[in-house]
C-alpha cells in the first residue's frame, strides 16, 4: 500500500481575469486606456515560455508598442500601445517568431 502525496497550490483570488486566463471573456478587445490602447490577439503555436517570449521579442520591436503579455496556455496575446497597430505588422511579427496570428481574440 502506498500513501498518495497531493501538493495543491493556493488559488489566486481577487483576479480580473477568468479561470482560462483571460482578462476579456474572449470578446475582441482594442480599449483605449490611460497607457495607450489595448489590444488582444489570438495566436496559434504558442506551447511554452520560449512560445511566449518569442512573441514578445518581435512585438515589442513594433513602433508604439509599451508592453506585450503572451500566454501560451490561452494563445492570448495582450498588446499595449500608444495607438491602434496595424495588424499587418503585428501579423509580420507573429510570423516572424514562427507562429500564426489568428487574429482578434
Amino acid at each position: 500500500m502506498t500513501a498518495e502525496t497531493r501538493t495543491e497550490l493556493p488559488q489566486a483570488t481577487a483576479s480580473c481575469c477568468s479561470p482560462t486566463g483571460s482578462c476579456h471573456g474572449g470578446a475582441a478587445e482594442a480599449a483605449e486606456t490611460a497607457g495607450g490602447v489595448t489590444t488582444v490577439y489570438q495566436v496559434k503555436g504558442m506551447t511554452c515560455g520560449h512560445c511566449e517570449g518569442a512573441i514578445n521579442s518581435e512585438i515589442s520591436e513594433i513602433e508604439g508598442v509599451s508592453s506585450v503579455a503572451s500566454v501560451a496556455a490561452t494563445g492570448l496575446v495582450t498588446v499595449v500601445s500608444a495607438a491602434p497597430l496595424d495588424e499587418e505588422a503585428v501579423r509580420a511579427a507573429v510570423d516572424e517568431a514562427g507562429y500564426e496570428l489568428v487574429g482578434l481574440a
